[in-house]
């Protein structure tokens, strides 16, 4: 597993996990500025980023790419590596994983952040009755014959990848080589292809609204309205759970703030985190 461990300011030990679905270096515009006050870990879940990638047909006929599995690893890693409690802050499908993270063990999680969390629109339940069969077949299609790697292919360029970005970034200034290279780099790995088709297929899981009202802890949900695949008006529903304590718009940008403005983004982070730290001499 690959973790970005920055410093520790004496006298405050907040530590802060930070997740996304791709990998840790999308958070390299916010590790150096948070890890100037905190201890901050940047984790690439199992089957992402530079972690190991098993291929899930070699895991049994349970599904093993899930957020039950992936939030299991952050609460883990906290107990082995943090030894201590943390702030969950987390971008889009991460999201899911802080939340389920922080409600499987409630003991772990001190806060949590959610950037533009997926509302999950694809999830089976979300989907007409008479839909679902075709979803499957559909899913069935990609993970079980050629057309799945065929189609990964089609993906795992750098043309692919900045056209993608450019679609979910309001401001495509943004959208650099160095960006471009950093989420592709990972995805060519071996096993990358296995795990990218079993995750377009998981159709099932935890929704947003579920995981919610199931939270101990204090919860801020930032969205940027710029957001062409999360829109906003449906996300701000998610601001009259009881643990959100609030909902912060973000002007003039896409699905990824904490890259395309780390400038709006870290200080409510470091806001976030100094409202329910805890401070220790």
């Amino acid at each position: 597993m690959k973790h970005c461990l920055s410093s520790m300011l004496l006298q405050k030990q907040s530590h802060m996990i930070l997740r996304w679905l791709f990998d840790s270096d999308h958070w390299r515009k916010n590790i150096p500025v948070l890890a100037e006050s905190h201890r901050v870990f940047a984790i690439d879940l199992i089957g992402y980023g530079y972690s190991d990638k098993p291929n899930p047909r070699e895991l049994g006929d349970a599904p093993f790419y899930t957020f039950e599995t992936w939030g299991a690893q952050l609460n883990d890693f906290c107990t082995d590596v943090v030894k201590d409690k943390a702030f969950f802050i987390c971008n889009s499908i991460g999201g899911l994983v802080g939340l389920q993270a922080a409600v499987a063990d409630p003991s772990i999680c001190r806060g949590a952040m959610v950037i533009n969390i997926s509302l999950r629109m694809l999830h089976i339940t979300k989907q007409p009755w008479y839909g679902r069969p075709l979803i499957r077949s559909f899913q069935n299609l990609l993970r079980n014959t050629p057309v799945g790697k065929f189609f990964f292919q089609t993906v795992a360029t750098k043309e692919s990848v900045k056209n993608i970005l450019c679609q979910c970034y309001h401001d495509t200034s943004q959208v650099t080589d160095e960006l471009v290279d950093a989420i592709l780099r990972p995805g060519l790995e071996p096993g990358a292809a296995d795990v990218f088709l079993e995750f377009i297929c998981y159709s099932d899981g935890p929704l947003p609204e579920e995981l919610l009202p199931q939270v101990k802890c204090p919860v801020v949900v930032v969205w940027g309205d710029k957001d062409p695949w999360e829109p906003i008006e449906l996300g701000r529903a998610y601001g009259e759970f009881d643990p959100v304590e609030d909902f912060i718009a973000l002007p003039g940008v896409g699905h990824c703030p904490q890259d395309e403005a780390p400038h709006l983004v870290n200080p409510l982070v470091e806001s976030f985190v100094a409202r329910h730290a805890i401070t220790k001499s």
